[in-house]
């Protein structure tokens, strides 16, 4: 191993070359350094170029940092991510055609780091079936430059799967908070793990090099073996950089990564208004033991609800980056947790979730068609990318899409619970035909899924014939307040009922009932199953 500056490491790249990087979101665990020294060289240089950049989550603050160093015509060729908002230097390549993009799972690019490092033939999962990642609709392009086919349908067994193909690296860029004069890299202060270990055994399996920024250096065997997360075998070159902060908008919270835990009441709770009514009525569906995750946007404060109505603690909350309990963060911070029980790699907790372990899952919806269909990825444009929406929404066994009815200036309140609305948003998000479908409500049916979508003044489920409304908030006119903004008008359920009058409160709600009787009603139906389940296997039996 040897340690050089990040200008050192930018020049170690050549035109063509392909650089996996790690960290999530807003600055987690993100080689800022490197990337930056990446942009300078090509200013002074207009060296490297055809770059192509490879990151499992979008990493960037949404304006100049992160991937968005490598948005400049002629450096990068081609851009390999979940989702490319945290970069709009890239969304901007993207939409004007100078680039090629994909935007695939976030769960499948890190089970990939995986598949990749031991040599096998890509991943082979059922995830993004159905959706705009399937090549017999979009194969996951968001440029029309973008033609090289990164997945294909293949069947075993009768069942029809995607295969997701491994691709080159050349050049891993990696980050942790401590090595030691031997490469080892540990990741104490780190509010992430990412996929660290997998990632660096890809590069080094295809003959790569690399590369970890880190905060400090200790001497050789000074630090803790079982803490290692990157083992100095992997290790290339290490890069210091003293400043490295946590995350783009935090430079240290020992609660990010373990080292603390908070009180609740530091957990600053929503203001009262629209997404906290939203939030609030998701949360309603929480029970006790019921392992969540809690999506990107709007479904992110349900854990600061969860806090203030003392249930925290009652489910179990999860983030796709490998937080298990505790607080999922909200604003730019999110994709870390305060709290948590534990911190995993990424790759093993998409294993968790595609493996069935999620009973709720709240994400967030961006537009929805008469099925039940949802798009959170492209409108025109606008990139967004998928995250870990599809590995989530496809295998949790209830799903509660949260979002306002409209979107753009929507100006609503409730005056002693009833409804007013001052000023009516000015994009619909309820439309008869999506760009992409990010979630496949044909295939939630066959899996016998539970799916709710949560507004501000109404709540929709998927039933047999597709989207029906279940709830009204108080003081609206169906017609007046709902239909007229959508395209479409679906039935209204037959056990349709008012909205919750406690949600339109600014007090507390008292959801500890709700959550306790919640709890009740899914053990006497899981109790149920079990049972039928029982007497099925033994009429099997006996046949």
């Amino acid at each position: 191993m040897e340690r050089i500056t990040s200008d050192e490491a930018a020049r170690l790249l050549k035109s063509g070359d392909s650089v996996l990087i790690s960290g999530s979101g807003g600055g987690h665990s993100v080689p800022e350094e490197l990337l930056a020294a990446v942009g300078r060289r090509f200013e002074t240089e207009q060296q490297p170029t055809a770059l192509t950049s490879i990151s499992v989550v979008g990493i960037g603050d949404r304006a100049a940092l992160g991937a968005t160093h490598l948005a400049r015509e002629g450096l990068l060729k081609r851009a390999i991510t979940s989702a490319l908002v945290d970069s709009p230097g890239l969304v901007t390549l993207a939409a004007e055609d100078k680039i090629e993009a994909y935007t695939l799972p976030q769960g499948v690019l890190s089970q990939l780091m995986r598949d990749m490092a031991a040599g096998r033939p890509g991943l082979i999962t059922k995830t993004g079936l159905g959706t705009f990642v399937d090549p017999r609709q979009q194969g996951a392009k968001q440029s029309p430059r973008t033609h090289e086919d990164l997945v294909e349908v293949m069947e075993l067994d009768g069942e029809e799967w995607l295969r997701f193909k491994p691709f080159p690296i050349d050049v891993a860029f990696l980050r942790g908070t401590t090595a030691d004069e031997d490469g080892n890299v540990t990741m104490e202060q780190e509010a992430v793990f990412g996929e660290m270990l997998a990632m660096a055994q890809a590069t080094r399996r295809q003959g790569g090099l690399v590369i970890v920024q880190v905060k400090r250096i200790a001497r050789r065997g000074t630090l803790p073996p079982k803490h290692v997360k990157i083992p100095g075998i992997l290790v290339d070159f290490i890069v210091v950089e003293p400043e490295q902060r946590q995350t783009y908008a935090t430079a240290y919270d020992p609660s990010y990564s373990g080292e603390l835990r908070v009180p609740l009441d530091e957990i600053k709770p929503l203001p009262f208004g629209p997404r906290k009514v939203v939030v609030r009525r998701a949360a309603m569906e929480l029970y006790p033991n019921a392992v969540c995750n809690l999506g990107a946007g709007i479904s992110t404060g349900l854990s600061t609800v969860a806090a203030e109505e003392g249930v925290l603690d009652d489910a179990i909350l999860t983030n796709e980056q490998g937080l298990i309990g505790g607080a999922p963060i909200t604003g730019r911070d999110s994709g870390g947790a305060q709290n948590f029980a534990a911190m995993i790699e990424q790759p093993s907790q998409f294993d968790f979730y595609d493996g069935g372990g999620l009973d709720l899952a709240f994400l967030s919806f961006a537009e929805v068609d008469a099925q039940g269909n949802v798009n959170i990825s492209r409108f025109g444009d606008k990139i967004i990318g998928v995250g870990g929406f599809i590995n989530i929404s496809r295998n949790a066994r209830t799903v509660v899409f949260s979002g306002t009815l409209t979107a753009g200036g929507l100006d609503i309140g409730w005056e002693n619970g009833k409804t007013q609305i001052r000023q009516e948003g000015r994009h619909r998000k309820f439309v008869n035909t999506l760009e992409q479908i990010c979630y496949s409500a044909a295939g939630g049916r066959e899996r016998n899924q539970k799916v709710l979508f949560v507004t501000e003044r109404a709540v929709f489920r998927i039933g047999k014939q597709g989207l029906e409304l279940t709830e009204y908030a108080p003081g609206i006119d169906l017609e007046r307040d709902v239909f007229q903004h959508m395209d479409f008008r679906p039935p209204v359920a037959a056990d349709a009922k008012e909205m919750d009058v406690r949600l339109f409160h600014p007090g507390l709600m008292n959801l500890r009932e709700d959550v306790t009787r919640r709890g009740r009603q899914y053990r006497s139906a899981r109790f149920a199953e079990w049972l039928a389940e029982r007497h099925a296997s033994q009429r099997g039996s006996k046949s």
